[in-house]
């Protein structure tokens, strides 16, 4: 019932979406270094089943448009690293069969999930053809959402978060697997995407001497 009323009013409770972040220092590392620093952002229990709820219709209209690339393979039902290691094992493999070398260029986005640009999303939403309702939810999701720092006893005065999604969440993973999801493809190269890490492969013919090709891998 709450839930439905919710999604009647295309409303995220801001108390919801207000984190509060505790630090956990890496083992072994400086800790007066706050990169060496893992935040653990603590939410309201209610907003994960909400969240799940949102995640469901999500999926559901990406399934039945068909919409997540076939080159992601991050966070993505019955796919994972190894599935995408085995894809890429199988086109090398084929390149090799046909005398040909496979190069490849590895790209991995430094904080990708905290550099999505809201607008740019919902815009890309818009554009797949998710409903006016689930986008203003999603909006208001992203809005006004907050931070606030717990160390020990102490806790900071609210920050505002201004861009990005939360990684380790329900909705991060499949909005992220959305923005990036129109990424450029270019004949005969190959994309393979893990989340935040994407690579590109393109076979070319070369030539072999004899010796070479009897040499047993």
């Amino acid at each position: 019932m709450l839930f439905n009323l919710l999604m009647e009013n295309c409303h995220f409770p801001k108390n919801w979406k207000t984190a509060v972040v505790v630090p956990i220092l890496k083992p072994n590392s400086d800790d007066t270094q706050p990169q060496n620093y893992r935040p653990i952002s603590l939410l309201s229990s209610l907003s994960k089943a909400y969240k799940f709820v949102l995640l469901n219709r999500l999926n559901q209209h990406c399934i039945a448009r068909n919409i997540i690339i076939p080159e992601q393979h991050g966070f993505v039902t019955q796919c994972s690293t190894v599935t995408q290691l085995l894809r890429v094992t199988e086109l090398i493999h084929h390149g090799f069969h046909n005398n040909q070398a496979t190069g490849m260029l590895f790209v991995d986005i430094a904080k990708a999930f905290d550099k999505i640009w809201h607008d740019g999303l919902l815009s890309k939403m818009m554009r797949l053809g998710f409903s006016e309702q689930l986008i203003k939810i999603i909006h208001s999701y992203l809005n006004s959402r907050e931070f606030r720092v717990k160390v020990k006893n102490s806790l900071s005065t609210p920050r505002p978060i201004l861009s990005g999604v939360p990684q380790v969440s329900l909705l991060g993973p499949k909005l992220f697997n959305l923005y990036i999801n129109d990424i450029p493809k270019a004949a005969e190269v190959h994309l393979a995407i893990g989340a935040s890490e994407t690579s590109r492969m393109s076979t070319f013919l070369i030539s072999l001497s004899p010796g070479l090709l009897n040499l047993s891998t």
